[in-house]
C-alpha cells in the first residue's frame, strides 16, 4: 500500500481484494514490523497490510481497522506499538486490535535474549566487565527520562521534536548517564520552541519520574537503541559509529530474535486467541 493513499482508499483495496482472497489481513505499522512479524506470519494465509504514512502509521492502522469493522469486515487484525496506552485512557479498543508488550517493537526486542547475543556481539567483554553495570538497566534509567519528556509533550500538546536529537550532546560517553537539562535543551533547539520555560519542563519530568510507572512502557526502543550505539563506540566497545549505527543494531536485533522467544510473549499469546475466536481466519504458522 502506498504512502499517499487515504484510509478510505487502502480500506477500499482490502475489500476489492478480498474478492479473489480468502486468507487474514494483517495491518502493521511499517517496514521493520513487516520484515519481523512475517517470520512468524504464515504468508500462505495471512497478507500483510503496511499502514505507514500521515498523521502516523499507528493512527492509520486504527482508523482503517475501524473503517473494516463498521462494515462488518471479517479477516483484518491490526498489531501496533502500546506507545503510552496502558497509562491512559485508552480511545479506542477493539478485539481485532493488538498492542506490543511494551512500548514498542524494538522494547519488546531489546527485552529478550536477542539483546545479550547482540550486546556480545559488538560489545567488548573486557569493557562491559568493567562497565560491571547489568546494561539492560542502564538503557532503560536513562532513557525514562528522554520517554517522560516524550510523554509531557504529547500530554500538554507541544509538539516537541524528538527525531533527529544528537545524544551526545546530553550523554556521559563513561556513565551513559543523561544530563537532563542539557536534554530539555536539545530538545527545545531542536524543536524550536524557544518560548518554553526549562525550569518548568524540569519540574514536570520530576513530577513524572516519581509515579514509578514500568519503565518498558514509557521507554522509547529506538532512544533505547541510540543509547546502545553511543555505548558501544567506547564505553562497552570500540566500533566504528558507522559499524553500530541505531538502524543497523535495530536490524541485527530482528535476526537475533528467535520464535522461542516470540512464544514467550503476550502478543503471541493473543494472536493464538484472536485465532481461536475467528476461525478459519489464521495469522502464524503452525509451527511457530
Amino acid at each position: 500500500m502506498k504512502d499517499f493513499l487515504t484510509v478510505d482508499r487502502v480500506a477500499n483495496q482490502i475489500r476489492l481484494r478480498r474478492s479473489t482472497y480468502t486468507g487474514n489481513f494483517l495491518l502493521v505499522e511499517g517496514s521493520s514490523d513487516t520484515n519481523f512479524y512475517k517470520r512468524f506470519v504464515d504468508q500462505l494465509v495471512c497478507e500483510l497490510v503496511e499502514t505507514s504514512g500521515k498523521p502516523s502509521s499507528k493512527q492509520r492502522a486504527i482508523d482503517i481497522l475501524q473503517i473494516l469493522e463498521k462494515s462488518n469486515f471479517q479477516g483484518v487484525l491490526a498489531i501496533v506499538d502500546a506507545d503510552f496506552d496502558r497509562l491512559e485512557t485508552l480511545l479506542y479498543t477493539s478485539p481485532n486490535l493488538l498492542r506490543t508488550d511494551s512500548h514498542d517493537l524494538e522494547t519488546m526486542l531489546i527485552n529478550s535474549p536477542a539483546f545479550n547475543k547482540v550486546l556480545s556481539e559488538f560489545g567488548s567483554e573486557e569493557k562491559i566487565g568493567k562497565f560491571n553495570r547489568d546494561v539492560r538497566l542502564v538503557l532503560l534509567e536513562n532513557g525514562m527520562s528522554i520517554g517522560y519528556l516524550l510523554w509531557i509533550s504529547k500530554c500538554d500538546g507541544l509538539n516537541l521534536t524528538f527525531e533527529g536529537i544528537i545524544f551526545s550532546k546530553f550523554i556521559d560517553e563513561q556513565t551513559l548517564q543523561i544530563d537532563e537539562v542539557k536534554l530539555i535543551q536539545e530538545v527545545k533547539n531542536k524543536s524550536q520552541a524557544f518560548s518554553l520555560k526549562d525550569e518548568d519542563l524540569r519540574q514536570q519530568l520530576n513530577s513524572q519520574k516519581s509515579n514509578n510507572h514500568d519503565p518498558w512502557q514509557i521507554c522509547c526502543g529506538h532512544n533505547l537503541v541510540e543509547i546502545l550505539s553511543f555505548s558501544l563506540r567506547r564505553v562497552l566497545g570500540s566500533n566504528k559509529a558507522a559499524d553500530v549505527e541505531p538502524n543497523s543494531l535495530e536490524r541485527s536485533l530482528r535476526l537475533a530474535y528467535e520464535e522461542i522467544y516470540f512464544r514467550q510473549t503476550q502478543l503471541y499469546l493473543d494472536i493464538r486467541i484472536w485465532e481461536s475466536n475467528n476461525q478459519p481466519f489464521r495469522v502464524l504458522r503452525n509451527d511457530t
